[in-house]
């Protein structure tokens, strides 16, 4: 099938997200103005740099964690592994302005270092970052969306130790929770190493994985 979106997909639900899939659930902790702390679970989440680490989120409305990241310049990621999924569900709840998610959640509060929002601290690792681009979306036509776009520098690493294994982060073992579409959510589970054609000439088409 094919379809162009402004005429609609004729199918029961949406398959957009379902395409995009599985993303990144950004976990993002801050605070307002008057250094109250909120958090929140966003789909639209990814890294975008890495010299310096930079990651994203998108609201597709103001909505606290957007408005608190831009008035303050600051965000905090934090990793939902699966057996955090029931606190990081619930902390998607619609809380009035200043009511805390983290005890909505039953989650613990711990400092950052450089920045002022906490993190979870049951999570496997967050990282603190510093708001360096906001902007409001725009679509084809540039009418403005009430959607926008956070962009912020990692200014610091938190890494639970025992999620080191040999020097390497071990993904599998925090099993981090993904968005997919519609209400489906996928956790990592399975790993699988291949080399690239950058990696010194090591790399040969149809190679098994390993």
């Amino acid at each position: 099938m094919f379809y162009e979106p402004h005429n609609g997909h004729g199918l029961p639900h949406d398959p957009f997200k379902a395409i995009v899939a599985p993303r990144p659930i950004g976990w993002i902790s801050t605070v307002d103005a008057q250094g109250r702390a909120n958090l929140a679970p966003y789909s639209f989440f990814n890294a975008v740099h890495s010299r310096p680490p930079m990651v994203m989120f998108a609201s597709e409305t103001m909505k606290h964690s957007a408005a608190n990241a831009i008035a303050t310049g600051e965000f905090v990621f934090n990793l939902c592994p699966r057996h955090l999924f029931d606190a990081m569900n619930v902390s998607s709840g619609a809380q009035p302005a200043g009511e805390s998610e983290f005890a909505a959640a039953g989650l613990a509060e711990a400092p950052c270092r450089v920045v002022r929002a906490p993190r979870v601290a049951a999570s496997p690792a967050s990282l603190e970052c510093r708001v360096v681009s906001s902007m409001q979306l725009h679509d084809a036509d540039g009418a403005a969306l009430q959607g926008w776009i956070i962009i912020g520098q990692v200014v610091g690493v938190h890494i639970d130790e025992a999620y080191l294994r040999d020097g390497r982060f071990d993904t599998l073992a925090a099993q981090p929770v993904a968005r997919c579409g519609y209400r489906d959510y996928a956790a990592v589970t399975e790993l699988f190493e291949a080399l690239r054609p950058t990696d010194g000439g090591a790399y040969v088409m149809g190679q098994p994985d390993r």
